[in-house]
């Protein structure tokens, strides 16, 4: 990483600022090298057909090592790529604090500006979260459209909705973040409706009237309370669903993990799901659920579940919270980790961060770690040597699979009532539960019927109570 701030610095190179930084720390602003997106394989024809946005990347760094900052820049970059964009450039400010003003400092929005103009870029995206006041100066100095990292992966996040569900919980996120950054731009927002002149608007139009900016609040709080009716009732569909799931209590599975991780691939290899599959942050979005059995013929669900990222944004938590019931709800968490990321540490703290705020901090979990097939292996065996509980797979390839099967089959949850029962041979549809929903100690075929020595769930143990030896 070079410096390219053409800064001076006085004093001795050590020299601490007024916020413990080094002087000449403070004073840079930083490019972040091989960040620029690579467009070699897209022929001019088809760039002009994708108009890609066109890019330039701005973080704040302010703890960690420059390690850490590289990555989060990574990162963004990937996001921005996802949302279709041309990433031509990545700056990085060292800082303690984001400025309360600019984000980056008024100091070095010149120097953003000019990284701007030099590439001919029309956006620029802050690995951070803004305040609407930081996005304003920000747009007022460099003269572009300014993007948070929120307002990124929302809008990552409403090119993949497809199901209605998924649609509603996205609208209702974005309605959130909007509400919180309305302001009055000019004369047209701040104008009153009514009032002695009326604003221009004349007979008819006068009376208390309100500002254009309390209009457009307004009208956004009353779709957001539609869209929460809208959730509320696709919500109940869902619970009669899962009700039905557990009232013949099939233990159930859910696939957490980092954005990108092969959640989906995973899924596919294990169940033959036929779920979309795509080198992209967050390709799903709406929760799929697939029926799958042990080897020895136990049903359970397996769901795939939205990705997580690093911050992510609390609007998306909340809207999602039926995604990460999912997670909350089941009996074992695959936790898949992509083990050729530059930092599987840093996801795997990130998503066990999310599913604690989910409320399954206590579930038995699996460490998957993906990607086999191009990950390190040395930082593969650092893993293994702090994660007792995982497992090295590769979804693309198969590697690791039967490993996976086998530790998923041993920590299921047990059928709990121990079964001694002789079934007629007409109750082959009971003979068949044991099998399903059960585990069979010993099973012999008498002259009676079939006697079976077994481990069932209560319900079942209840209906099987007439044929007890």
């Amino acid at each position: 990483m070079t410096d390219t701030s053409t800064d001076s610095v006085n004093g001795p190179a050590q020299a601490q600022g007024v916020d413990g930084l080094d002087l000449e720390e403070r004073n840079s602003l930083r490019r972040v090298a091989n960040l620029r997106t690579e467009l070699e394989d897209i022929t001019e024809v088809e760039y002009r057909q994708l108009r890609l946005e066109r890019v330039v990347l701005v973080g704040v760094w302010t703890e960690g090592t420059a390690e850490d900052a590289e990555n989060s820049m990574a990162e963004l970059k990937l996001l921005a790529e996802t949302a279709g964009s041309e990433v031509l450039d990545a700056l990085i400010q060292r800082r303690q604090k984001p400025d309360p003003a600019t984000y980056i400092g008024s100091g070095k929005v010149e120097d953003l500006r000019a990284a701007v103009e030099a590439t001919g870029a029309d956006t620029i995206i802050c690995d951070g979260a803004l305040a609407p006041s930081q996005l304003r100066n920000l747009e007022d100095r460099c003269k572009v459209k300014v993007v948070d990292r929120t307002a990124l992966i929302l809008d990552i996040f409403a090119q993949h909705a497809k199901s209605k569900e998924g649609k509603a919980q996205v609208e209702l996120a974005q309605l959130q973040y909007q509400t919180q950054r309305l302001r009055g731009w000019g004369g047209n927002l701040s104008r009153q409706a009514g009032g002695q002149a009326a604003g221009g608007e004349g007979i008819g139009g006068r009376g208390p009237g309100e500002t254009k900016l309390e209009t457009d609040r307004r009208r956004i709080q009353m779709k957001m309370t539609k869209l929460r009716r809208e959730l509320k009732e696709l919500g109940k569909a869902r619970e009669t669903k899962k009700g039905n799931r557990q009232r013949h209590e099939i233990p159930s599975v859910a696939i957490a993990g980092y954005t990108n991780a092969g959640k989906s691939s995973l899924l596919n290899r294990l169940t033959d799901a036929g779920v979309l599959v795509e080198n992209a942050l967050f390709a799903t979005l709406d929760p799929t659920t697939r029926r799958t059995q042990t080897s020895d013929g136990r049903v359970y669900t397996l769901s795939d579940t939205v990705g997580l990222v690093r911050n992510l944004p609390h609007q998306l938590v909340e809207a999602f919270r039926s995604t990460l019931e999912e997670v909350a709800e089941s009996d074992l968490i695959l936790h898949v980790v992509d083990g050729s990321d530059p930092d599987p540490e840093g996801q795997i703290a990130a998503v066990r961060q999310v599913i604690m705020e989910a409320g399954a901090g206590e579930l038995p979990e699996i460490l998957v770690i993906n990607k086999a097939d191009a990950a390190d292996p040395l930082v593969v065996k650092q893993l293994l040597a702090r994660e007792p509980h995982a497992v090295v797979v590769s979804a693309r390839t198969g590697e690791g699979i039967d490993e996976l099967l086998s530790a998923i089959e041993a920590d299921l949850p047990q059928p709990a009532v121990q079964v001694d029962v002789l079934l007629p041979y007409s109750r082959g549809d009971l003979l068949n539960q044991i099998h399903t929903g059960g585990e069979i100690d010993t099973l012999d075929h008498e002259a009676e019927g079939t006697h079976v020595v077994g481990r069932v769930n209560g319900s079942l143990a209840a209906e099987l109570e007439p044929y007890a030896r």
